[in-house]
């Protein structure tokens, strides 16, 4: 199994017609995903890399059957392109924009939930389950089907993790950039609850970092009694308190956010600690060690 992402789920591309969209698109049908439409208006009745485009989401849905979206229409746009797949009926969207207005993101998770749709990003990598399908930035060089579940909000470190636990000869089942937005759809809690009830995922890893309160809500969850193990790397050790560090959400402040309280948390919660990519590469290997 895998969890959100799969090769039965049937993808539409929104801004399928722009450069990233183009490039995008190509690299997610490399990967064996089922894209099935593109939206984009202006340009309905072309077609890119093959895959049909049409001028919105209803008609995405009602005529290519699309069930889930990914966003490359910038973040002034995101609002609004969330908004039509979520009134489209599409189940789950990956919003990939940075620089989405704070009240813009604020609405966009408030609608989705309503909806009961599964909001992933903004300012997101997207995600991937190897060998089956992935949606957003995240390149062919990593990716190998196993049992390992990731979760993650930065997308740099997301592929520092998976070349650590492919180096200890392991692989992920599903790995989600859940975004690095100060405001955001599903978190850590809700990858955990997904992954314990996934067969193919042994093992949980999350990649945190300074600001917010996700790594502490995860481990608040984790304490309440969690059936799989969890490994834990978190950036921001150094980080100076109310300094901004590569986007908005990475905040450290004195109660909550900071990498000493996030560590201690996960660490009463019984999650073991990696203090770097070695570090967990090393307790991924041990764990599957044969």
């Amino acid at each position: 199994m895998s969890i959100l992402l799969d090769g039965a789920s049937r993808v539409c591309v929104q801004g399928i017609t722009g450069v990233g969209g183009r490039v995008h698109t190509l690299s997610m049908l490399e990967s064996g995903t089922n894209v099935v439409a593109g939206v984009s208006p202006g340009h309905g009745g072309e077609n890119v890399n093959g895959i049909p485009v049409f001028e919105t989401c209803e008609e995405a849905v009602q005529a290519a059957g699309a069930t889930f979206s990914v966003c490359f229409v910038g973040g002034r746009s995101a609002l609004d392109a969330i908004l039509e797949a979520v009134y489209a009926g599409i189940g789950t969207i990956v919003c990939m924009e940075e620089f989405v207005p704070l009240l813009d993101a604020v609405e966009m998770r408030r609608i989705s939930g309503i909806h009961d749709v599964v909001l992933i990003g903004p300012n997101c990598n997207g995600i991937v389950s190897p060998g089956k399908a992935k949606v957003g930035f995240f390149p062919h060089e990593f990716g190998r089907q196993g049992p390992v579940g990731v979760a993650s909000r930065s997308g740099t470190m997301t592929y520092g993790a998976m070349m650590a636990i492919e180096g200890a000869g392991v692989g992920e089942s599903t790995v989600v950039g859940v975004g690095g937005a100060a405001v955001k759809g599903i978190g850590f809690v809700d990858c955990l609850r997904r992954f314990a009830e996934d067969d193919e995922t042994e093992m949980v890893v999350l990649v945190g970092e300074i600001g917010g309160g996700d790594e502490e809500d995860a481990a608040a969850y984790i304490s309440r009694g969690y059936a799989k193990p969890v490994v834990a790397l978190i950036s921001g050790r150094v980080a100076p308190e109310g300094v901004a560090m590569g986007h908005a959400g990475a905040i450290a402040t004195v109660n909550r956010g900071g990498w000493s309280t996030k560590v201690a948390a996960l660490t009463d919660a019984g999650v073991a600690i990696a203090h770097d990519l070695d570090e967990l590469g090393e307790r991924v290997a041990a764990r599957f060690a044969r």
